[in-house]
């Protein structure tokens, strides 16, 4: 079983993969293993960040971990892979995510872009394209703390991938946070 965590960069899913990982679940870190194998096509020099061949992640991880019992994928990127079983996308409130991302320490055009990515539901879209609606799971992280965050994504796995009402696509709904820079 081959699991996508991926979020808006901000979300948290660096943090959440280190606890289930703590937990005995097997992570792979998109970010270090694209540019340790350099499955990269460049550099995007304006978003300060690595353009990566997706296509030649995807085979790399049917190749590895294919079959495997659980592994999860981690990285805003990991949506992507078509031989993602599962997808857990973490969402956050837009105002809390832009605290994040001033907190690492990111230019203001890059959390701008990134908060309205959250906003219009991005990720979101991208994974629908790939992956089937009852493959995928939306948790909202904002007023949760990281451990509650890996303790839900457990719970899911657990219960076999049942759905809870409460983590179906569409119970995040960051649409009106838009409307704020008109006003």
């Amino acid at each position: 079983m081959i699991i996508a965590l991926t979020g808006t960069p901000g979300t948290g899913k660096t943090s959440v993969s280190k606890i289930l990982h703590i937990k005995g679940f097997e992570i792979v870190d998109l970010n270090k293993v694209v540019c340790e194998k350099n499955f990269l096509f460049g550099k995007d020099e304006k978003r300060e960040s690595n353009i990566v061949d997706i296509e030649k992640f995807n085979n790399y991880v049917k190749e590895n971990y294919a079959g495997e019992d659980i592994v999860m994928i981690e990285g805003h990127l990991s949506h992507l892979l078509k031989s993602v079983d599962k997808v857990f996308i973490l969402r956050c409130n837009p105002k809390k995510l832009r605290s994040n991302l001033l907190k690492k320490g990111w230019n203001e055009q890059k959390i701008k872009e990134n908060v309205e990515a959250e906003i219009l539901d991005i990720i979101l879209c991208e994974t629908l394209e790939l992956h089937k609606k009852n493959n995928i799971f939306e948790i909202d992280v904002s007023d949760k703390s990281l451990d509650d965050v890996a303790s839900l994504i457990i719970e899911i796995i657990d219960n076999k991938y049942k759905h809870f009402k409460k983590y179906n696509i569409g119970s995040v709904d960051w649409s009106e946070e838009i409307l704020k820079d008109f006003k």
